[in-house]
């Protein structure tokens, strides 16, 4: 249940302009312990929620293809590719709903090969995994090859970790990828323009807003979704497309509206 005041605020939200979450892992148990993880029981909430609001779930080469829809977009995105989206998944198909895929290619199958405290230890989905979740209506784009950042590299490290994961991708998949997402968050022009290069479609930020704001299909911003983000505070992070939900955010988003009118 939402409390009125949240209720109003997303509510007068519903045709708004479309959002991207980022979710990384769901893990068992009453509450997650990882800050980038949620619940599966916290997940199945937040997608009703959006069900309710009347949200349509594109993929994200679907949301960039059509950026001004009639309905209200959210695009749902999964990054690293850990094991346990499978119950993510299995969450999205009870509802009709879909999402993308950003998987770190040098590591399906096998256990993550990069440091995340407190993340997940157990292994990445496996190719055919993947192909399942394709065939059910997901999209499956890189995460680049060994989920390095792409700005500390050199150029022709940088270019393989793109180039590279996005070919042994679509020999996994057998079709074509066309989504990107930035490890970290951390890109910049030359990066953006390498993924470009690469012949992908559209990459993906961790910078918080509405998701084309910038109006550049490699600088889509996404909302994370973290695990102390109960059902109203992830209403309200949808009503403001920012990550400053608090009760406290309510109030300046209030002071705004009675200076401007």
């Amino acid at each position: 249940m939402l409390d009125p005041i949240t209720r109003r605020l997303v509510g007068s939200a519903a045709a708004a302009s479309p959002l991207v979450l980022m979710y990384h892992a769901l893990e068992d148990g009453a509450r997650a312990r990882w800050r980038w993880a949620v619940t599966r029981q916290a997940f199945a909430a937040q997608l009703d929620l959006l069900q309710e609001l009347g949200c349509v779930t594109p993929t994200v080469s679907e949301l960039v293809a059509t950026p001004a829809p009639a309905k209200r977009s959210v695009a749902i995105t999964f990054d690293d590719g850990y094991v346990d989206n499978l119950a993510a998944a299995e969450e999205l198909r009870r509802r009709g709903m879909r999402a993308t895929w950003y998987v770190v290619v040098g590591c399906l199958g096998h256990r993550p090969g990069w440091k995340a405290d407190g993340g997940p230890t157990d292994r990445l989905m496996s190719a055919s995994e993947l192909r399942e979740l394709q065939a059910a209506g997901m999209e499956i784009g890189s995460h680049t090859m060994s989920h390095q950042r792409l700005t500390s590299l050199a150029a022709g490290r940088r270019q393989d970790e793109i180039e590279a994961s996005r070919t042994m991708l679509e020999d996994a998949l057998g079709s074509p990828v066309h989504a990107f997402a930035y490890p970290y968050g951390d890109f910049d022009a030359d990066s953006a323009a390498a993924v470009r290069a690469a012949g992908y479609s559209s990459a993906c930020t961790t910078q918080p807003g509405w998701a084309l704001r910038d109006g550049d299909a490699f600088r889509i911003r996404r909302l994370s979704v973290f695990n102390d983000d109960g059902t109203a505070r992830f209403a309200r992070k949808l009503a403001f497309a920012s990550h400053d939900a608090g009760w406290s955010g309510v109030a300046r988003y209030a002071w705004r509206r009675l200076r401007h009118g």
